[in-house]
């Protein structure tokens, strides 16, 4: 396993993906808790089944895989069967991620997760890296990426840990608010920094 996990976190619509895709450039692997979300749900596996007869067929595709939209709208219209939904998944993500981590080579690595302080992911990380943008900002690129409303974006934004909260764990932030030539700067600036990081990490 890599010495030095680095978390990188944000609220929705803050540009996570663009900054991991940055890491990714410079040699860096990336876990992304988004696509271990999506392989414990995959057709087949238990978590699809549970869930199909937790909420009905109304949640499963043509294809026999998860509809993600139609989950997403049910679960953050109802905070208790979000809950449901974690205690279902949450441990088997944590178990997904392990073993990604585990079989990492570069000299540091990037777990990409959108809810790292409100889950024990964080207790992994040795740093971690907060994408900010104000929230206003959140909600108009959200709205433009997923076609989505108003009204369920900001859903989704009040099931996360808040911004202050998100500030007040990191060890770094990038602010996201300008264009692509800072967000480059941004991210080699930190990767000199994890490198050198993770460097003494080894040798302690």
């Amino acid at each position: 396993m890599s010495a030095f996990v680095v978390g990188l976190t944000g609220g929705i619509g803050s540009g996570k993906s663009a900054v991991s895709e940055r890491f990714e450039r410079l040699g860096i692997r990336v876990v992304d808790a988004d696509l271990a979300s999506r392989a414990v749900v995959e057709p087949g596996r238990p978590a699809l089944q549970a869930i199909e007869e937790h909420f009905g067929s109304a949640v499963i595709s043509r294809d026999g895989s998860l509809n993600r939209a139609a989950l997403r709208k049910l679960v953050f219209e109802d905070e208790a069967e979000r809950r449901w939904l974690e205690a279902l998944t949450h441990p088997l993500i944590n178990q997904y991620i392990a073993g990604e981590l585990a079989n990492a080579t570069s000299p540091y690595v990037i777990l990409a997760h959108p809810l790292l302080v409100e889950t024990s992911q964080s207790r992994v990380c040795q740093r971690i890296l907060v994408v900010d943008v104000p929230e206003e900002l959140q909600v108009q690129r959200t709205m433009a990426r997923d076609d989505n409303p108003e009204s369920q974006v900001r859903a989704i934004m009040a099931a996360q840990a808040t911004r202050e909260q998100r500030l007040a764990a990191a060890d770094d932030v990038i602010v996201n608010d300008q264009d692509l030539t800072h967000l480059d700067r941004e991210v080699e600036r930190l990767h000199a920094r994890y490198l050198q990081l993770a460097s003494g990490a080894e040798t302690t």
